[in-house]
């Protein structure tokens, strides 16, 4: 009966600790659906950037790109439109929201996947701050060096 009641909570325990918090569960649920980043801007540096973002494309083709999220197996997918300086097409995904310490945000995290959901990006990934979430809009920052110099992009997005 002891063993019993010791392997019984031990495989509680283990459930429990594998598990989200109600806060990660609720800012899962609001990025979940179809989104359109409307603009990529500058914040802590004056001038004008070039900027290739995530490795793949200039922070302008990204604008008007759109963004799928799919919360019950964490994959997704942006979309960018063909263009002079674009490389169109669909970037698949593998997702999620990491709970900070007390008095920060939350993290979007997210690393490249193919269409059969394996990692091609040999483990690398990319955080940015939730610094805002409402159901119809995000806002997304990440801090980079630039010159030695700090600045944050900042990704706002819309709910279609």
């Amino acid at each position: 009966m002891k063993k019993t009641l010791l392997y019984l909570s031990a495989i509680i325990l283990l459930l429990s600790s594998c598990s989200i918090t109600k806060g990660v569960r609720d800012q899962r649920n609001l990025i979940s659906g179809t989104w359109i980043l409307d603009d990529v801007s500058f914040e802590n540096n004056e001038g004008t950037f070039k900027a290739v973002v995530f490795n793949d494309a200039e922070a302008i083709c990204f604008e008007g790109s759109t963004w799928f999220f799919r919360d019950n197996n964490s994959t997704g997918k942006y979309t960018i439109k063909d263009g002079s300086l674009c490389a169109g097409g669909e970037r698949f995904i593998r997702w999620s929201v990491q709970e900070r310490a007390e008095n920060y945000n939350s993290q979007f995290q997210f690393k490249f996947i193919d269409e059969k959901l394996k990692d091609i990006s040999g483990g690398v990934g990319y955080s940015l701050n939730i610094a805002y979430l409402t159901a119809d809009s995000m806002t997304l920052k990440s801090n980079v060096n630039v010159d030695g110099q700090p600045v944050t992009v900042v990704y706002e997005f819309t709910k279609k």
